[in-house]
């Protein structure tokens, strides 16, 4: 078994001089005993399967209709190239570059910011309890698809009110049946939902045998790691693409659909006065592209070292992006549709977040002719959009503890337990938000636990540690090395400069217009609930400076020489103090000595006053120590 902790090597062992060379070992040992993806398509379909998510389809199509049409792809635009492309290929080539996961690529790069790494993790951690409970809806909707006539299309069930009944004598049959009904059927049947979070309330059975159910197919889904994983994702990942074509097809050819879509793209430059959608446009392009979670770096772990993640980078942001675009046909089509057949504005359909997927979809759906079988698709869609999410947000977080803990969490059938216990918390966490106080308990962890503010604090650390830390020049080599040629020096400017500032900018802006959270825009919550709001946003953010000062305190010697010490890297060859018998000649930065054993980043060439001319490359090994050729 390898050691994955630090290198320390004596290069000569006569004078005592006890450096770590600047390497990250590279062995076809090791990465068999973690794990390797079998071909590149695994790696494009499981990343695509994480990016391209629920936000895809209920966030984007009514962020550009809300901000301004085709005015908001402006700042869009901006924040994909300046944050989303380069904060994505910075993860992804990190992960591929160290072999590890999301807190020891940072270790390693790092030991002052290993709190990077941390607060990435206990974000995911925060998104496991409560983004799976969307595909417990899902499942819960899509069980109520196979009946021909949908419950949510009429008023005659026993959770409709008396009030609704009523309604449907004297109003119209097209309007208790086009709106009520699906509104009951969310709060009254689905959530059952209480008069706030001070009620919790019961739990709801049935919900909880549909968690249930997402947390088997999730834990099935990863058990065995990346063998497992590739393969799921040839059916998780390519599957809701069919749906989405199925839906946008149908929506195209439905009456009063170019009203839906000339709303979401007619373009009104004037909105782009609004600060409001600047940072919409940022929040955006952090949550669909999954930074800042660990979840590239994991995934990007598992890749070959000589894979050209630079192109796999570029060609899944813009697949992410055009699948957002593409979707938004999809979405305000059938909103078009329903504008249409209702004869009211389109503003009064339109809907965001789950008030899309399980209020103004089903409403829509309920229209067609055939509905079941639109609902089943859609739900289908759902489902597979957020598991795909789900169980790589799992991987993120186990790939990450194991290589922690590599000798023992790789024992048999030990990451398998791992698996299960995190499966196991996380279901019972999050049955509190299957309560009939639960939905103002998801809220509040969707609105704090993983917020654009958090994404964004924990981006402007991960650009500053490697640009300015690491060194933008030396990531750059080090890619290089990997791929065989430089990438434009766009993104590197991005990270030295433009990815930190922006970030910032948007942090700053986010604390100044920050206001607390409502559900419905009416229900106010107690100040214990936004306390623990914030408590939520604060445990990733924290992680980051805690860490810092952790080490900054434990560490022996001056203070300049402990952040010397801390801000130098793992495996970096100190040149300082070498014996007066040994002269080192650099000649290139990066240089690949053998892909078999490892990759070295200083070739070195060390000529010994008493050998004349006796030239000799160590080549550092996990275990081996110095091997001299």
């Amino acid at each position: 078994m390898f050691n994955r902790e630090p290198i320390t090597t004596k290069m000569d062992p006569s004078n005592g001089l006890n450096r770590p060379l600047d390497i990250v070992p590279h062995t076809e040992v090791k990465m068999k005993d973690r794990g390797q993806w079998s071909n590149k398509m695994e790696f494009v379909l499981s990343v695509a399967g994480e990016i391209i998510g629920l936000g895809n389809v209920w966030r984007f199509p009514y962020l550009c209709y809300k901000n301004g049409g085709g005015a908001f792809f402006i700042p869009y635009l901006i924040f994909l190239f300046t944050c989303g492309i380069p904060v994505f290929f910075l993860e992804v080539s990190l992960g591929q570059f160290t072999s590890e996961g999301g807190i020891t690529c940072w270790r390693k790069i790092s030991p002052l910011f290993e709190g990077i790494g941390y607060a990435t993790q206990v974000i995911v951690a925060l998104l496991n309890f409560y983004y799976i409970i969307v595909l417990a809806w899902g499942i819960f909707y899509l069980s109520y698809s196979f009946s021909w006539n949908l419950p949510w299309s009429s008023c005659n069930n026993t959770w409709n009110t008396g009030e609704d009944t009523i309604s449907s004598v004297q109003k119209s049959l097209a309007l208790c049946n086009a709106t009520s009904p699906v509104i009951e059927f969310w709060e009254r049947r689905v959530l059952r939902i209480s008069s706030g979070i001070e009620e919790i309330g019961t739990l709801h059975w049935d919900l909880v045998l549909c968690l249930l159910l997402a947390w088997v197919l999730c834990y099935f889904c990863i058990w065995k790691g990346v063998k497992s994983t590739g393969k799921v994702v040839y059916f998780t990942a390519t599957f809701p693409y069919v749906m989405l074509v199925i839906l946008l097809i149908r929506g195209v050819t439905l009456p009063g659909a170019s009203r839906g879509i000339q709303f979401y793209l007619y373009p009104d430059l004037g909105r782009l006065a609004d600060p409001q959608v600047w940072m919409d446009a940022g929040t955006q392009i952090f949550f669909s592209y999954a930074i800042c979670l660990g979840c590239l770096t994991a995934l990007g772990s598992y890749n070959k070292y000589n894979n050209n993640c630079y192109r796999d980078s570029l060609a899944l942001c813009f697949l992410n992006s055009g699948t957002s675009f593409v979707a938004g046909f999809a979405i305000f089509s059938i909103l078009g549709f329903m504008s249409y057949e209702q004869n009211v504005p389109i503003s009064e359909v339109a809907e965001s977040g789950p008030g899309l997927a399980f209020i103004a979809y089903p409403r829509a759906v309920s229209m067609m002719p055939i509905s079941p079988l639109w609902a089943c698709f859609f739900f289908i869609m759902i489902v597979l959009l957020g598991l795909d999410s789900q169980f790589v947000c799992v991987e993120s977080l186990v790939t990450a503890t194991v290589d922690m803990y590599p000798t023992f969490f790789r024992q048999k059938n030990r990451r398998e337990l791992l698996i299960l216990v995190v499966a196991v918390v996380s279901f019972l966490v999050g049955l509190i938000m299957l309560t009939e106080g639960g939905m103002y308990v998801f809220q509040l962890f969707d609105y704090y636990a993983a917020s654009g503010m958090c994404l964004l604090f924990v981006a402007i650390f991960e650009t500053v540690c490697i640009a300015w830390i690491y060194g933008a020049n030396r990531f750059y080599d080090n890619i290089e090395d990997m791929i065989g040629y430089r990438p434009g020096p766009y993104i590197k400017y991005c990270w030295l400069f433009f990815t930190p500032a922006t970030c910032f900018g948007t942090f700053a802006f986010s604390l100044i217009k920050y206001t607390p959270l409502k559900y419905n825009n009416e229900y106010v919550y107690p100040w214990w609930g936004y306390a623990l709001g914030w408590l939520l946003a604060l445990s990733s953010m924290v992680c980051i400076p805690l860490w810092v000062v952790s080490k900054l305190s434990t560490a022996k010697g001056s203070l300049r020489e402990v952040i010397s010490a801390a801000l130098s890297l793992n495996n970096v060859c100190s040149m300082h103090n070498l014996p007066a018998n040994v002269y080192i000649h650099i000649y290139k930065p990066v240089y690949t000595i053998s892909q078999k054993f490892c990759t070295v980043r200083f070739l070195m060439f060390f000529k010994e006053v008493s050998s004349a001319h006796k030239a000799c490359i160590y080549l550092i090994q996990n275990t081996a120590g110095a091997v001299k050729l």
